[in-house]
């Protein structure tokens, strides 16, 4: 049986050096990052990273483990055990003779991708969805003859309730401001509780 992907978002302090190492507890233990994808959320020392990594489930038991000790990570969410929505961008470069062009397009059209860039010769398209959709996107354009690729990776998000920041906050030491009740806080983090 082949190990199954699991999306993990992890929720760090933005500070230095935490990618890498985050990086180097997987590359130390012979895990493989399939897809890594960083930013910062509505708190600016806050950053959310979201790791694509195979394995059964000792292996990313394993992971989320040695990601908890880690001193600048706040919290561990693999979504695979949730609803979550994920997405991911893909920028593909094909060649646009003009017998095909209306054909690239109309392809582009099904999968809602747009056209960024236009050249003589070549139609650079900007599409995201799932994984599937992104990976039909380029089966379809590849007999055209595709120059070059970029992909983010996932990004993913649990449906339903978020974990408020002031949470965030008391977990990093952080008091929460004078004469603010918790429930006037409109910030909110990028993921289940």
């Amino acid at each position: 049986m082949e190990p199954e992907k699991h999306t993990i978002a992890v929720l760090v302090e933005n500070k230095f050096g935490v990618l890498s190492r985050v990086a180097g507890l997987f590359s130390a233990r012979g895990y493989n990052i399939e897809s890594l994808s960083v930013g910062e959320t509505l708190d600016p020392s806050v950053s959310r990273m979201t790791l694509v990594v195979r394995g059964d489930a000792f292996v990313i038991e394993q992971v989320i483990k040695q990601l908890h000790k880690l001193i600048d990570v706040i919290k561990v969410t693999d979504l695979s055990d949730e609803d979550h929505v994920e997405r991911e961008m893909l920028l593909l470069k094909v060649n646009a003779e003009p017998a095909n062009r209306a054909e690239i397009l109309r392809i582009g059209d099904i999968f809602r991708a747009k056209v960024v860039d236009v050249t003589p010769t070549t139609y650079t398209l900007e599409a995201t969805g799932e994984e599937s959709k992104i990976e039909a996107i380029i089966e379809l354009l590849r007999p055209f003859g595709i120059r070059e690729i970029v992909r983010t990776g996932k990004v993913a998000i649990a449906r339903g309730p978020k974990t408020r920041l002031r949470k965030v906050e008391e977990k990093m030491g952080k008091p929460r401001e004078a004469g603010r009740a918790p429930s006037d806080d409109p910030k909110v983090v990028g993921f289940a509780d």
